[in-house]
């Protein structure tokens, strides 16, 4: 907006007498989701995951305030998750843990909630476009893969995961999870992309 401001960054209640500068209304939830899964946008990812505590009443917010969010929302659904640690929200922690089966729960359970198209349709199209567009068989191959999948992955050094669903060539959605630890774990690739193609073509 042009101008400059000086002074410091400082904690605390805005004044009655205050007045409003500037405001800005961010793009739909929907909408920011599908460029963080998309893209694999971290930042957006820890954004989303701190405003989740600021929605809950706290702040200032910190990362402690993210995850009492999600852990109290995940218990009102009866989603027990002992094993989960949260850390950051965005994925790029050595600390943050889930298991296989506690993941494809919450999968399942995605799919039958009302928000189930927005969040699918977030999720990069296996073979076709995000961070999986050069992902799997090609379409033109008979048995391809392309296109039928709806799957986000993950990659840190020694971990590679990619989860989400599958359509088969009957028409059946299948919850896919695939995680990976070990130091090898980049030769995991075509594994992976095995998996999906037996999920969609058995």
């Amino acid at each position: 907006m042009g101008g400059s401001l000086g002074g410091r960054v400082r904690d605390g209640a805005v004044p009655a007498s205050a007045q409003v500068f500037a405001s800005h209304e961010s793009p739909p939830l929907a909408e920011q989701i599908r460029d963080i899964n998309k893209w694999s946008n971290n930042v957006m990812a820890r954004q989303l995951f701190l405003t989740l505590g600021a929605a809950a009443g706290r702040g200032p917010v910190r990362e402690a305030d993210g995850e009492a969010a999600i852990r109290a929302w995940l218990k009102s659904r009866d989603l027990a998750m002992p094993e989960l640690v949260l850390e950051n929200g965005s994925g790029l922690s050595r600390r943050e843990r889930i298991s296989a089966e506690s993941l494809g729960r919450l999968l399942q359970f995605a799919w039958a909630s009302p928000t189930m198209p927005e969040l699918v349709s977030s999720l990069p199209l296996f073979g076709v476009d995000g961070t999986l567009k050069k992902r799997g068989k090609g379409a033109g191959e008979g048995n391809g893969t392309s296109g039928r999948a709806h799957l986000k992955g993950g990659t840190l050094d020694a971990v590679r995961c990619v989860a989400g669903y599958a359509l088969d060539r009957s028409g059946r959605r299948h919850v896919v999870v695939w995680l990976v630890n070990h130091a090898n774990s980049g030769a995991t690739q075509a594994a992976q992309d095995a998996l999906i193609d037996w999920v969609v073509n058995r």
